[in-house]
């Protein structure tokens, strides 16, 4: 029987190119069960799990926040570390067509534009974390500095 080949998402081709050391991570998903906290049971890494969200700022537009899996994004730690006056949640239903990426499977590397890229500063000091490999059921394990360069990001207290 012939192997099944798995399809590489945009995120981790890019991280291939860059040469960045990954460790890929597959769970089981379903729509009832596409958090943070979800993936972290299953994967048995509650620490590491980062999610990544993305804002939209009234000056700069489309924001990443990537913030640990079990917190909260403080909209305005967010729009202070961003140089905005308002920062609000990117609706759902535009997620897609301005990112590439579907609920579940938002990953902060491969969006269809390099946005503004905020990591929380928890991350700065872990060896690794675990973020969205682009696809819903699949995340990858990345040092934390690598992710920062890949994205152009900063590690900032944005976390309630």
């Amino acid at each position: 029987m012939a192997k099944k080949k798995i399809v590489k998402t945009n995120a981790i081709r890019l991280v291939e190119q860059q040469k960045i050391a990954y460790v890929e991570h597959q769970y089981e998903w379903s729509e009832e069960h596409l958090s943070a906290n979800d993936v972290a049971q299953q994967l048995g890494e509650q620490e590491n799990i980062y999610k990544t969200l993305v804002a939209v700022g009234n000056k700069t537009g489309p924001l990443v926040a990537v913030i640990p899996g079990n917190r909260a994004l403080d909209l305005k730690k967010m729009a202070k570390a961003s140089g905005n006056k308002k920062v609000e949640m990117l609706h759902l239903r535009d997620l897609e067509a301005t990112t590439g990426y579907i609920r579940g499977g938002c990953s902060p590397v491969g969006m269809k534009k390099l946005f503004p890229t905020y990591f929380d500063q928890s991350a700065e000091s872990l060896p690794t974390m675990i973020v969205s490999a682009g696809r819903r059921g699949l995340q990858m394990e990345v040092a934390p500095q690598d992710l920062a360069k890949i994205t152009r990001g900063y590690f900032v207290d944005i976390i309630e």
